[in-house]
Parts: C-alpha cells; sequence; structure tokens
C-alpha cells in the first residue's frame, strides 16, 4: 500500500503556518495523519509520493490512498472511507452529503476546497482530496459519501433573548468527522468539536446501546467509590501525575504524563497534553490544552483550544478560541463570544481573506504563535492577533475591536522591543525583516 501526499502550501491566519504543521487537539496534523493510516493499514503503507496540486495524482501507481495535507479526519471517517472503498474494489473519492448536519455546520463553513457534485440519485454531495486506487490512476473515480451520523447533545440553556430564541445550545456530535483545515475556526471545530464534543456523543451512544459498557462504568465506579463521570472508565489519567484531592474531573476526558493540578481545580471532557501545570482554581470546560502549558491559578477555558508552550495568566477568560504555540496571554484578559447587539452568525476571514459568516452565533477569537498579549485586554469576537505581535494594554488599546498584524505589533514602538524575535513571517518574508520595519519607524 503506497500514501501519496497533496502540499497544501496555503498558510493559515493568524499562525502564518501551514496547516499540516499546526497543533490540532495534541500533535501536529502531519503525525495525526500519518497515526489514522498506521492504526488502519499497519506498518504496510510506505510514501509514494508527494505532489504540489490535485493534477499530478495521475502519477499514482500501485494500491494506493491519496489525500492532502490539510485535511483533518478521524479514524472512524476513515475507516468508513476505505471499508467502503475496499469492498467496491473500485477507485473513490471521499465526500460528505448536503444534507449531512454536521458536516454542513461546522465543515462547510468558511471552506473553499470542496467541489460540489451530485451523486448517482441527482443528491447534492461535496468531495474531498481523498481517494483510493486499488491499482493505480483511473479517471473512473467513484464518489463515497461518508454519513455523520450524528446527533444533537446540548451543552447548556440560557434565557432566549441571548440565543436568537434557540432556548437550549447544543452541538451536533458527529461519530465520524472530516475537516479542510483552512482557518483558526477550522482548528477550533476539528480540536474541539470534532475531537472533545465528538468523544462525548461517542460515549453518550455507547452508554444508550451497550449493557457492557454500563456494566463497565458501574463497576469502576463502585470499585473506586466514584461518581461513574469520574471513574477510570471515563477519565484516562497518565503516568507521574499530581492531582489535588480537591479537583474535579469529569469524562470523558484524557489527562497525559506529568501533569499537575491544583486545589479546587475543575475540568470537564477536557483533553490535556504531558507536562501540564494547572493551578488551584483553574475551570476548563470542554477544553483542549497541549504539551508544557502552564495555567495560574483561576484561569478559565471554555471551548478553547491552547497550543504547545504556552502560559494562560491568573484571571484571564477564553472562550470558543484558539492560542497559538509559546504565546503568553496576560492576567485578566477577557476574550468574548457573542454579538451583543446584532444578535447573529459571527463572521471570520477565510483563506482568500473573505469575511465570510462562520455558522456560529458565539464564536472567540484566535492568537498566533510567539505572541505576548498584556494584561486588561477585551478581545472581540471572530478577530485575530496575528503571530509574533506583542500587545501592552494603554488608554488608547483596551479593546481589541479588529485584527492586529505583525506590523502593529507594540514591540515595534517600545524601547528594547527589538529583542522581541520573529519566527512566523508571512509567505514570502523573511524572519530578519523585522530589523528593517523596526529602523524604518
Amino acid at each position: 500500500m503506497y500514501r501519496y501526499v497533496i502540499e497544501d502550501d496555503q498558510h493559515v491566519l493568524p499562525f502564518n503556518e501551514r496547516a499540516s504543521l499546526l497543533t490540532i487537539g495534541l500533535k501536529p496534523l502531519k503525525l495525526h495523519q500519518e497515526d489514522i493510516l498506521l492504526n488502519y493499514f499497519g506498518n504496510d503503507v510506505v510514501l509514494g509520493g508527494v505532489f504540489d496540486k490535485t493534477e499530478q495524482i495521475t502519477a499514482v501507481q500501485g494500491e494506493s490512498i491519496v489525500y492532502r495535507d490539510n485535511l483533518w479526519f478521524d479514524i472512524e471517517f476513515f475507516t468508513y472511507f476505505m471499508d467502503v472503498s475496499r469492498h467496491t474494489k473500485q477507485a473513490t473519492q471521499a465526500a460528505f452529503s448536503a444534507d449531512d448536519k454536521a458536516f454542513m455546520t461546522y465543515t462547510y463553513p468558511l471552506s473553499t476546497d470542496f467541489v460540489e457534485s451530485f451523486d448517482s440519485d441527482g443528491n447534492k454531495i461535496y468531495l474531498m482530496d481523498l481517494y483510493y486506487f486499488p491499482d493505480g490512476y483511473t479517471d473512473q473515480i467513484t464518489p463515497v459519501v461518508v454519513p455523520s451520523d450524528s446527533h444533537e447533545i446540548g451543552f447548556y440553556s440560557v434565557p432566549d433573548f441571548m440565543t436568537m430564541q434557540q432556548g437550549n445550545l447544543t452541538h451536533y456530535t458527529p461519530m465520524r468527522s472530516v475537516v479542510s483545515v483552512e482557518t483558526w475556526v477550522h482548528v477550533y471545530f476539528a480540536s474541539i468539536i470534532f475531537s472533545n464534543f465528538a468523544r462525548a456523543g461517542r460515549l453518550d451512544r455507547e452508554i444508550k446501546t451497550s449493557v457492557f459498557k454500563n456494566l463497565e462504568l458501574l463497576w469502576k465506579a463502585v470499585l473506586e467509590q466514584k461518581q461513574i463521570m469520574r471513574s477510570s472508565a471515563s477519565v484516562d489519567i497518565g503516568v507521574g501525575c499530581s492531582i489535588d484531592p480537591s479537583a474535579i474531573i469529569t469524562g470523558p476526558a484524557k489527562i497525559g504524563n506529568n501533569v499537575s493540578i491544583g486545589a479546587g481545580c475543575v475540568l470537564d471532557n477536557c483533553t490535556i497534553g504531558d507536562n501540564v501545570t494547572i493551578d488551584a482554581g483553574c475551570t476548563l470546560m470542554m477544553s483542549t490544552v497541549g504539551n508544557n502549558c502552564f495555567l495560574p491559578f483561576r484561569a478559565a477555558l471554555y471551548l478553547t483550544h491552547v497550543m504547545e508552550n504556552t502560559i494562560i495568566a491568573q484571571n484571564t477568560c477564553l472562550q470558543m478560541c484558539v492560542i497559538g504555540r509559546s504565546s503568553f496571554v496576560g492576567a485578566g484578559n477577557t476574550f468574548t463570544d457573542f454579538n451583543l447587539i446584532a444578535q447573529k452568525p459571527i463572521r471570520a476571514v477565510d483563506q482568500k481573506n473573505n469575511l465570510r459568516e462562520a455558522g456560529q452565533i458565539v464564536l472567540g477569537s484566535a492568537v498566533g504563535h510567539n505572541c505576548r498579549v498584556g494584561s486588561g485586554m477585551v478581545v472581540m469576537p471572530g478577530r485575530m492577533i496575528e503571530s509574533d505581535v506583542v500587545l501592552v494594554a494603554s488608554p488608547t488599546r483596551r479593546v481589541i475591536s479588529r485584527t492586529i498584524t505583525f506590523d502593529e505589533s507594540d514591540h515595534h514602538f517600545v524601547r528594547g522591543g527589538d529583542v522581541h524575535q520573529r519566527f512566523y513571517p508571512r509567505p514570502g518574508e523573511a524572519e530578519n525583516d523585522e530589523m528593517a520595519l523596526i529602523k524604518d519607524w
């Protein structure tokens, strides 16, 4: 079995980095894809080649899998596609239906990679760059529509005036997931909705359909004298962890190795990487925290993805956000997630720099890599802070109401700012361009 990779060279804002290098969940997308293939094929898959564009797949030879390197999919999605493809013994291409609520809510918005088509019954579908060839390339390719098999899960109820008369806020939790990572919003969907929420959805469905799963949960709870969703059947904890007895961890959750969780912390349906410190009083709800992160006391994360080597300081509240690697978000910052007056879906920038509706009435913001955000700021929904930016709170810079680019970084204007290095330039710019910018000012 050969695998061929179609490289996507577009950089994802505000990170200024290819999607394949971005951390989705706890690992770079590139490694996630390789792990999925290893899980399904074992050691029988080898790299056949790398393409610059889709048209080059005519060079594919032998039994092969071809995929674009910005495409995030879980093992359930890939297994369904491969099982159907191998059963038909035909060349196939993965697709999803325009009637699939989960995919149309999270996968389709802000995307430009999917190609509209129709199945044999005339139903609208969207094709993606994921192919299977049983014996080399052929132009006779059959679409395989992969269903998400999603169901709605409510996660809280609020008064109607705050939810456009929606009442209970829900998410579609898919049993199979795929998304083309073109924007920071797609990183959020992949890391939170398609990972943590989907994990909860699978457990919820398993509890409803499997007597053995119910017995396992009950047995572990009785044996450990814990509530069912806090037992080891729901909470997976690595080795070398230090967890205060007063901390509350509710599953389904996954805690990595050498993690420290302080007194009074609350973690609900979270994914925590290795070597993470979460100090006293922190609250994490349905969030993902990458390796080597530090959260001082009373930090709050709500449906937020934090990449590795990042610090979220005390009393800072992040809601439905994505924070890049090696960044610092200072104390007392608030990232808002709701349009107070115009109660309509929040807009975000797509990969072609067009402002489009993200399909979410609540959505936070994104901070790039190697950023330094000072204390006491308010960031409005859907905004971005580009990689390598330094923001210092001042009477004129308290509310971030628009996207902040590297050229507007405060380190260009403060004494000694030249010590802050630029590690993530835009395509076509060199790292040492920063010095030229400082001299120009």
